[in-house]
């Protein structure tokens, strides 16, 4: 018995995400320098920062987009530093991006039935699915999931922009991940929009619309020049003077 309650303490105490002394150069450049960040099991952390501070170079040292120049990575206690993208989503590391990759000339329901397709094991099957398919209904309800079932037989191409992003969502979440990061899920969205996006949200976030992160995120990761600048609650960080006057002119209310 205590060797189990020993495996299951050990389990919990697992983060999630582990960077230690990431570090990134281009050249001379240096896009991240000793990036240290641990994830916990279910948390939601937003990465803030200015343009050029380093969040998109960090979610793409984490998906293996970009691998680091030096320090470590870790996912559920496993060092996927070196590990290519697709390996890290066959562990459940899913991400969305700031441009949409959709396919624009297919229904939303084909968009999600095809991403729950290629991370299931029938994903080389030729069989035509049947309307009781269990990825059929996965598809049914990440769909619903996101907001999206009165558009499900709609063409991409005819969503507006805040429906193409909640269904870059449904995607990210196909195959039950165990962990998304969210690239400026409101970039361009409007109020309406922005506040159907904070129902949806979980996980890793790149946000630049403050509002948005600071709502749906229990801790905030501000970089700066390619470090991490501050560190700590929403309510902490968004007080804080000096984020103020970097970050927000000092005028931030």
């Amino acid at each position: 018995m205590d060797r189990v309650a020993n495996r299951l303490s050990a389990l919990g105490s697992t983060a999630a995400l582990e960077l230690r002394g990431v570090t990134r150069m281009f050249g001379a450049l240096a896009a991240l320098t000793d990036v240290t960040i641990t994830v916990r099991p279910g948390e939601r952390r937003a990465v803030l920062g200015s343009n050029g501070a380093g969040k998109t170079t960090l979610f793409n040292c984490v998906t293996g987009d970009f691998l680091p120049t030096s320090g470590t990575i870790r996912f559920f206690g496993e060092d996927i530093t070196g590990f290519p993208p697709y390996e890290r989503i066959r562990r459940g590391l899913r991400r969305t991006y700031q441009i949409s990759a959709l396919f624009l000339g297919l229904s939303v329901r084909d968009n999600v039935y095809l991403a729950c397709r290629g991370v299931s094991r029938s994903r080389f099957s030729m069989l035509r699915p049947r309307a009781n398919d269990a990825l059929m209904q996965a598809t049914e309800r990440l769909i619903e999931a996101v907001h999206l079932t009165a558009v499900r037989d709609q063409l991409v191409s005819e969503l507006a922009h805040g429906q193409q992003r909640q269904l870059e969502i449904a995607l990210a979440l196909a195959g039950a991940p165990r962990f998304i990061l969210f690239d400026e899920p409101a970039a361009g969205l409007s109020p309406t929009e922005r506040r159907e996006l904070v129902e949806i949200l979980t996980s890793l976030i790149i946000e630049h619309d403050m509002d948005v992160a600071l709502r749906v995120v229990e801790s905030v990761t501000m970089m700066h020049n390619g470090r991490i600048f501050k560190e700590g609650a929403p309510q902490e960080i968004e007080s804080d003077p000096e984020v103020q006057e970097l970050y927000l002119g000092g005028g931030h209310e």
